[in-house]
């Protein structure tokens, strides 16, 4: 008997100690530790997903990034191809202006807006590359950017430029597939693209360029389709567009006060700091006038005001409930504005549905 209870409590012993040894953790779990984000609720977020990886298949654009082969990924993560979020909000303006082009009673060209998401991509690619290359010595200063590849050394600024050239070839290849108008309208944007990256260091109003750089497909996408700019709907949209980009932006810019205060660096979150709020609803209401006017002009009718009214509540909730000293909470306002864009896009395309397509005129009979 005694052999047997020793056994007994050996075995009950040694597992006791194996329930109370803590679990191994992953790699990619030790990293998510080891990185100190911003706060416990995103790791509480992201480790989840990490216990559950091998239950679903990720189709998301970091997923894809991840899974290019090792070479490759370093020019992917450099024209941020794993965080579209930039990509939809250079796009989305170019999809505003298309649909409001197209004829009454019919949806946009499907082709052009594939057109035109090509060239988003090239484009924001582009002006991420031209971005890191200036910005390598301030992005090592920043948290939040200091692992870009040109940063931290994984490719260099010869082999930078040489990947710029190839993306600007291939968006130009995009643009000559465009009308005479077009394609000069599209070339005059070059300039900003190029020199927008110096604004933050002569400047705190980087963020009105780039709204002038980011939506420069409102006028754009109209001439695409219509072969010229109509300018009382062009300049509107234009104009909203800008002021879209000044709250998103701002938003986005408050994640990094510190780290922009330490670099030396301008933004309107630093410029306008505790007066953010009233300065985004100032900008909220301008745009709202702005797509309410180029609305107008493009004869739209009930379902875009509709889509507009629900586009003016999102951006009073944006504003209203932001709290601009948590980083989190700006990154959420901020990606939600995709949601916003595309919302406005259902709008105009209901609107242009709504409208009664127009009669074709008589047919002449030929004289004998």
């Amino acid at each position: 008997m005694l052999p047997t209870q020793l056994t007994c409590r050996g075995t009950l012993s040694a597992f006791g100690r194996f329930r109370r040894r803590p679990a191994r953790c992953s790699g990619l779990q030790m990293l998510l530790e080891q990185e100190e984000p911003r706060s416990a609720t995103i790791r509480r977020s992201l480790l989840p997903s990490v216990v559950h990886a091998r239950r679903r298949f990720s189709v998301s654009a970091a997923a894809i990034v991840n899974a290019a082969p090792g070479p490759v990924r370093p020019y992917l993560r450099l024209m941020r191809l794993d965080k579209p979020i930039g990509t939809w909000l250079l796009y989305l303006p170019c999809s505003w202006s298309i649909a409001l082009a197209a004829e009454p009673g019919c949806l946009p060209d499907l082709g052009t807006l594939a057109l035109f998401g090509a060239g988003a991509v090239l484009m924001r690619g582009a002006g991420c590359t031209v971005n890191d290359m200036w910005d390598k010595e301030l992005d090592r200063k920043v948290g939040r950017t200091a692992a870009r590849p040109i940063a931290c050394g994984d490719v260099s600024r010869p082999q930078a430029l040489v990947f710029l050239g190839g993306q600007l070839s291939l968006a130009l290849g995009v643009l000559l597939c465009l009308n005479s108008y077009s394609m000069a309208l599209g070339a005059a944007s070059l300039s900003l693209v190029l020199t927008y990256p110096l604004m933050k260091r002569i400047t705190h109003w980087p963020q009105l360029v780039l709204g002038l750089t980011f939506n420069w497909g409102a006028l754009l996408g109209w001439a695409a389709v219509r072969g010229a700019c109509d300018w009382s709907v062009c300049l509107p949209l234009y104009f909203s567009g800008v002021m879209w980009t000044l709250i998103y932006d701002t938003i986005y810019a408050h994640q990094d006060k510190e780290d922009d205060i330490k670099a030396g660096v301008g933004s309107t979150a630093l410029r306008l700091a505790e007066r953010t709020k009233p300065w985004l609803s100032g900008f909220g209401a301008a745009m709202t006038a702005g797509l309410a006017a180029a609305g107008l002009q493009a004869g739209q009718g009930g379902p875009y005001y509709v889509a507009l009214a629900a586009v003016a509540f999102h951006l009073a909730r944006q504003i209203s409930t932001l709290d601009v000293d948590d980083p989190e909470d700006c990154w959420k306002k901020f990606v939600s504005n995709r949601n916003l864009g595309l919302l406005l896009l259902l709008g105009i395309v209901a609107g242009n549905l709504w409208k009664e397509r127009p009669e074709a005129g008589p047919q002449r009979t030929p004289s004998n």
